[in-house]
């Protein structure tokens, strides 16, 4: 039986920086298309890019998938594709911000065969400003959410 391919684009904002924030994204295979958004008070952009990942990866419902995620996050595709998130994780993330989410996602990035491809943002590529539409407007709703790990980091 051959993996499920998925086709994942994700992209993350904040306004201040910190400030608020949203993540944005879109999962295909085949047909399937669905979208994907949130919000946060008080939290980073490189927070909201990683959580996009995160929410995208546990979405997912058939474990040992073939993902291919498009981000423009250099933070997020070189922190794994150059393996620096395996340095940190022998380090035990000491210095590193955003630990609470790595370890969050190496532990559904482990469930499915992940590729990144780091796409430019802002750049007419139709599926990357979707996800930053989603982005933008998840962090302009009322009575958003709070980022409680970045509050943790302080």
């Amino acid at each position: 039986m051959a993996r499920p391919q998925i086709t994942i684009y994700t992209d993350g904002a904040a306004r201040g920086n910190p400030g608020p924030g949203g993540y944005g994204v879109v999962l295909l295979s085949g047909e399937f298309r669905k979208e994907m958004s949130d919000g946060y008070r008080h939290t980073t952009n490189n927070r909201m890019e990683l959580l996009a990942v995160i929410e995208a990866l546990e979405a997912l419902k058939i474990q040992g998938s073939e993902v291919t995620i498009y981000t423009d996050s250099k933070y997020v595709a070189d922190a794994v594709t150059k393996g620096w998130v395996w340095d940190w994780v022998k380090k035990r993330f000491k210095n590193k911000k955003n630990s609470d989410l790595w370890l969050r996602f190496l532990e559904v990035y482990k469930n499915h065969v992940v590729t990144f491809v780091w796409v430019k943002g802002h750049n007419n590529n139709p599926l990357n400003e979707r996800c930053d539409e989603l982005a933008v407007a998840a962090s302009l709703q009322p009575n958003l959410k709070e980022d409680k790990g970045y509050r943790q980091e302080g």
